[in-house]
């Protein structure tokens, strides 16, 4: 026999007696069949490759190759199949009573209705009451009634869900306000927390659905100074003692003056990031005194009593509170990011 042939037979014998030990060590089905592709294979089975290289041989070479090859295919299948009964027959592994236990999943308010329900409760301190509304809307009470001019872009279809003809979803939940003031005399102080609709793209900082919150005051002799002392008394129970917070100047069909109310950044604490945009402050509201014109609407005398208004996004105030930096994470069922929120009621 040649030198060639004999290393092949030696390799053979090297192959069937390292595949004995491996598939008798094989833990399940899954290893075997990893073994036998392995070994066996029509590819590139290292017993298969040895046969495919017998036409390369010297006759006399050939048979002592492809006998000592035929038997340790025979023995690794043999192996194999006693290996794959035992496995299929074998009782299933007793249950370790020694490991721990799951965590059950116990669900999580989310952080939205947290906020909302923590908002009403500062300002009820200060002797507001809820007041809810339905989501779909009058154009009257949604825009005319707050003082919008027809032409105001708000009322384009391309900003505002229509319904049908003069009905909509409402864009904010300034509605209430209508509907409170025509239900009840003054004085009034409530929020109103509620779901919103506006046509706005789904990035990291608009959602077309949304929730708000809004503020209302209306009694004899109120000020623009009982707006500041209210919100910063909110701001500051809200977010830190030591918050800066800064009204400015702004401008809003409904009320008169109007104000736009910032807080410092509470993710980089005025340095600058992506979420206040670089600037130190994140805007949470808009705010103002109660324009003349919507007590003439909902018959409230505007003469004798005055009052002030604010309107915010939950969701970015939800993000400022808890360092989120995308919206749409309020918007995923993932369980991941709900956790963070169990027990926090």
């Amino acid at each position: 026999m040649s030198d060639q042939a004999a290393d092949l037979v030696a390799e053979l014998e090297h192959l069937r007696a390292d595949a004995e030990q491996r598939i008798r060590a094989a833990a399940d089905g899954d290893a075997l069949q990893r073994l036998r592709t392995e070994y066996l294979g029509r590819k590139a089975g290292r017993v298969t490759g040895i046969l495919k290289s017998l036409p390369t041989l010297e006759p006399e070479a050939r048979r002592a190759v492809g006998q000592a090859a035929n038997g340790a295919k025979g023995a690794i299948e043999q192996l194999l199949a006693e290996a794959e009964a035992l496995v299929a027959g074998a009782p299933a592994p007793a249950a370790d009573l020694t490991m721990p236990s799951r965590q059950a999943w116990r669900g999580a308010i989310h952080p939205v209705r947290v906020v909302v329900d923590e908002i009403c409760g500062i300002f009820r301190e200060l002797g507001f009451t809820r007041a809810v509304g339905p989501e779909a809307e009058t154009e009257r009470n949604n825009f005319t009634a707050l003082n919008f001019p027809p032409e105001h872009p708000a009322l384009d279809q391309h900003d505002t869900f229509y319904l049908g003809p003069g009905t909509l979803l409402r864009t904010h939940t300034s509605p209430v306000q209508i509907r409170t003031m025509e239900a009840y005399r003054p004085p009034i102080r409530v929020t109103i927390p509620g779901l919103c609709y506006r046509r706005d793209p789904f990035d990291a900082s608009h959602a077309p659905v949304f929730t708000q919150i809004e503020g209302l005051a209306v009694d004899e002799g109120i000020t623009f100074v009982d707006l500041k002392a209210a919100i910063t008394f909110f701001t500051r129970r809200f977010f830190d003692p030591r918050v800066k917070v800064r009204f400015r100047p702004s401008f809003f069909p409904f009320t008169e003056p109007s104000a736009e109310v910032d807080v410092e950044c509470q993710i980089c604490h005025g340095s600058g990031c992506p979420v206040c945009k670089g600037s130190g402050w994140v805007e949470i509201m808009g705010a103002g005194m109660v324009d003349p014109a919507v007590f003439e609407a909902v018959g409230v005398d505007s003469e004798r009593y005055t009052g002030w208004a604010f309107g915010m996004g939950i969701e970015r105030t939800a993000m400022s509170r808890y360092g989120i930096n995308d919206i749409r994470m309020l918007f995923d069922a993932d369980m991941r990011f709900h956790a963070q929120f169990v027990g926090n009621a």
